[in-house]
């Protein structure tokens, strides 16, 4: 895991973005029966060296009514999709379902409790892959079907998020999705400013500081060429970004003034071929063959100057009027 994805797992680490996470991104009719108040991170003593050893991954708890849900979340970081992501949900269930049980953390009836597992997928390439088992499993003979195991997650493919128009900035997690695929500085700049308000309160502090350290880590991936300080604070990135985008605003309008300049000048230039192309031949084509006609003043208005050109060297080689416009 390189730092980047570690990164990421210091912000979902923490319950105000997993509480995010759970009210922008599930149907409002799950969030709905969610005590969001109780949500609790499991500590490693619930969870084997199996579970541990996913550095990406975080279990959480929460009231569901009289009982508790588990959510599992999985950060996925590849630049491929992995086709049998739910294969490895399936054992990462099955882990912590043991975990569970020799931990006596049963349910009513000593039930295994309920596991919402959740794949935060971050790559380039949009997830294609089956979000379900049961696909991957070759159809078994007849009689065997229910003897075939199960497993489905719920996908968060970040990157399909940012279509038009853009995924609204009501919590965390949609901040940190359209920063992660912003459209301009100017949009960073906004989302920095959502940012900075909404993290002001002094028990956001470790919050605060675990985004400005993945905005460390962005920042130069997003802005090539560009020298950051060692910021110390969300609204130092702010500002500097916000007096950046001014700057890059100004030198994108001074680059496009001096193109159009250029483009000005190159297209006087080829006017000014053209009409004096069109004057040789106008008199050209008077001196072989009398007058020239309204019709074929049209034409040698309508024409370029390479069609110019064409015919001022077929007058050479031809003997009618109608040749030299063939």
């Amino acid at each position: 895991m390189d730092e980047h994805d570690t990164s990421y797992k210091l912000l979902f680490a923490h319950d105000r973005m997993v509480r995010d996470l759970l009210i922008g991104f599930l149907p409002a009719e799950w969030v709905a029966s969610l005590n969001l108040e109780s949500l609790q991170k499991l500590n490693g003593s619930y969870v084997t060296e199996d579970l541990r050893g996913r550095h990406g991954d975080a279990v959480w708890r929460l009231r569901w009514g009289d009982d508790w849900l588990y959510v599992y979340l999985l950060l996925e970081f590849q630049s491929s999709v992995d086709r049998f992501m739910a294969l490895r949900i399936l054992v990462y269930t099955g882990l912590l379902h043991q975990d569970l049980i020799r931990q006596g953390e049963l349910g009513v009836g000593r039930r295994l409790p309920p596991v919402l597992p959740i794949v935060l997928y971050n790559g380039e390439r949009r997830w294609r892959a089956p979000t379900r088992l049961r696909p991957l499993i070759h159809v078994p003979p007849a009689g065997l079907e229910s003897f075939q195991p199960d497993q489905s997650f719920l996908l968060i493919d970040e990157g399909a998020y940012q279509s038009d128009p853009p995924a609204p900035l009501d919590n965390l997690v949609a901040a940190l999705f359209r920063l992660e695929h912003h459209r301009s500085s100017g949009e960073v700049a906004t989302v920095l400013e959502r940012l900075v308000k909404w993290l002001s309160d002094p028990e956001q502090a470790p919050l605060r500081r675990d985004y400005l350290i993945w905005l460390r880590r962005r920042l130069p991936r997003w802005f090539p060429g560009e020298v950051f300080p060692e910021f110390r604070d969300l609204q130092e990135v702010y500002e500097m970004i916000d007096n950046r985008f001014a700057e890059w605003k100004e030198q994108q309008r001074r680059e496009g003034v001096l193109q159009g300049v250029a483009q000005g000048r190159e297209q006087g230039l080829e006017q000014g071929r053209a009409v004096e192309a069109r004057r040789l031949l106008g008199r050209l084509l008077a001196r072989r063959f009398g007058p020239v006609s309204d019709h074929i003043q049209a034409r040698l208005e309508a024409a370029d100057t390479d069609q110019l050109e064409l015919w001022i060297e077929r007058l050479l080689d031809v003997n009618t009027l109608d040749d030299v416009f063939r």
